[in-house]
């Protein structure tokens, strides 16, 4: 994939959550910063066989920013950090440790169907934002 874009959000594509999530980046990035592929597209396949990440099951929100990943909570964390305004100042919750952090990252990440339900096939993003999804 040559000509990357520098910062790559990769979500699981059928999780309202995790859309969700993407809908708020979108809005809170008015630069652009962030380009998106869901996990279950041939982009994010493509991206997790490249970073040697799992690909057999998608429960792991992801950032690959300049080339270095970053996964769960860690990933999130960095996502807000270069959001302009208030929003970065979540960013602060990088103190508490990791693991401590990915455990609450992981309770959420277990239940986010439950919770938060799930599609039947990704979300199709309208003109306006389908150039920041990684096809």
């Amino acid at each position: 994939m040559a000509d990357m874009p520098d910062r790559i959000v990769l979500f699981d594509g059928v999780c309202n959550f995790c859309d969700g999530a993407v809908q708020f980046i979108i809005k809170h990035d008015p630069e652009g910063l962030f380009s998106f592929a869901s996990l279950q597209s041939d982009a994010g396949g493509n991206l997790l066989k490249q970073y040697h990440l799992p690909s057999d099951h998608f429960n792991s929100f992801i950032l690959i920013e300049n080339g270095r990943v970053y996964q769960k909570s860690t990933a999130a964390l960095h996502v807000v950090k270069s959001l302009p305004g208030l929003w970065r100042a979540a960013s602060a919750l990088l103190i508490i440790p990791r693991p401590l952090r990915d455990a609450v990252y992981s309770v959420i990440a277990k239940n986010r169907y439950k919770w938060f339900g799930q599609k039947s096939e990704c979300t199709v993003p309208g003109p306006e934002i389908r150039k920041r999804f990684l096809s």
